[in-house]
């Protein structure tokens, strides 16, 4: 493996850097590029055929242009839907991005989980097998919001959540029937970690938050283990809180690049960015 091959992560907006920080801190050392796809931004409110046959043709275009070492869909939409195609079209490792029930299930007390993603993840199968392979003793509630995505965007280009607008958003799991007793919200969508300690603040108190995003790291690492990776070529500039750290090296990369995305980029320490 050329120890200057990335890591390439993938998100349909730069909620999957919630992924990144975690893998930062373990692999300090890592190129990243991390490819945005905003000309489909947001997945959550996409049909299933369109993410399925969207996210295995870019990511077959990104890989065939960075080389990576292993691809990860740092996003809980895409992967639910996409994931097999995702695997079964490349040559690489991919890693994909579950709801964290299993963990939250051995957290809960109450016995109540809230499940906050898109609407699009929310209604999975997929979600359905995890919460009876792994919450089968509690209730799991869903709600799927596409204000929350947006609401994360807005907050690493700078723009301060509001906190009614959080308090509405978590009303649609605690407004439904028994979830008033919800005391662990699984964070199922990679944008929502980025709102986490906003969210905390007007939630029940008590209520703890919990995402992928650690277990994703330690996989990441795994999956790595033995390969050679390159001296830290500049200074890590601190981002947004929770979005991770830009090293000098790393590449920003969007299916629609205008003057939003630009200024994302800089608010976010990314020197290269480009378009695909």
């Amino acid at each position: 493996m050329i120890d200057t091959a990335p890591i390439l992560f993938f998100d349909s907006g730069v909620g999957g850097l919630s992924v990144v920080a975690p893998t930062r801190v373990l692999l300090p050392n890592a190129p990243i590029v991390y490819a945005a796809d905003s000309a489909g931004f947001p997945y959550g409110t996409r049909s299933e055929a369109e993410i399925a046959a969207r996210v295995p043709a870019l990511l077959g275009r990104l890989v065939e242009r960075y080389r990576p070492r292993l691809v990860v869909i740092a996003c809980n939409t895409a992967s639910t839907i996409a994931l097999a195609a995702v695997r079964a079209a490349l040559d690489v490792g991919v890693v994909g991005t579950v709801p964290a029930i299993k963990p939250a299930a051995a957290m809960s007390r109450s016995r109540v989980i809230g499940v906050l993603g898109t609407a699009a993840t929310v209604r999975q199968p997929y979600v359905d097998d995890l919460a009876a392979r792994f919450a089968s003793d509690c209730t799991v509630l869903r709600y799927g919001s596409a204000a929350l995505v947006e609401i994360a965007e807005a907050k690493l280009a700078g723009c301060a959540p509001d906190p009614a607008a959080l308090t509405r958003e978590l009303d649609g799991l605690f407004a439904q029937p028994g979830g008033g007793g919800i005391d662990v919200i699984v964070n199922a969508c990679t944008h929502f970690p980025l709102l986490e300690a906003d969210m905390a603040a007007v939630a029940p108190a008590g209520v703890r938050f919990v995402d992928g995003g650690p277990g994703i790291a330690r996989r990441i690492v795994h999956l790595t283990e033995g390969q050679a990776w390159p001296v830290q070529v500049g200074p890590a500039q601190v981002g947004p809180a929770q979005a991770g750290p830009a090293q000098a090296e790393d590449v920003l990369v969007f299916t629609r690049l205008g003057e939003t995305e630009r200024r994302l980029a800089s608010a976010l320490g990314f020197a290269r960015v480009e378009a695909l």
